[in-house]
């Protein structure tokens, strides 16, 4: 199933992904740090979601208190708590 997330606090605003059977994939985001989020997309994919999640959770940026992959792991668990 493929989600929408309005991010917060991050030069990124949204985030697109799918999760199907807990993995994730095919996620893209709009805004933020072209390259580094290309990184982002291409190494999650195939990942179990939870992993990820765990992973990225409280990565900061610039002392902001987030950054885009722990945006991408609040997304994430705010889906699987579904």
């Amino acid at each position: 199933m493929t989600y929408t997330y309005h991010t917060n606090g991050t030069c990124s605003t949204v985030i697109n992904f799918s999760i199907d059977d807990g993995i994730i994939s095919d996620v893209s985001f709009t805004g933020g740090c072209h390259g580094n989020l290309q990184a982002i997309s291409r190494l999650v994919d195939g990942k179990p979601a939870d992993e990820i999640a765990s992973i990225l959770k409280g990565v900061d940026c610039r002392g902001r208190g987030t950054s885009c992959g722990d945006q991408l792991s609040r997304a994430i668990e705010e889906v699987l708590d579904k």
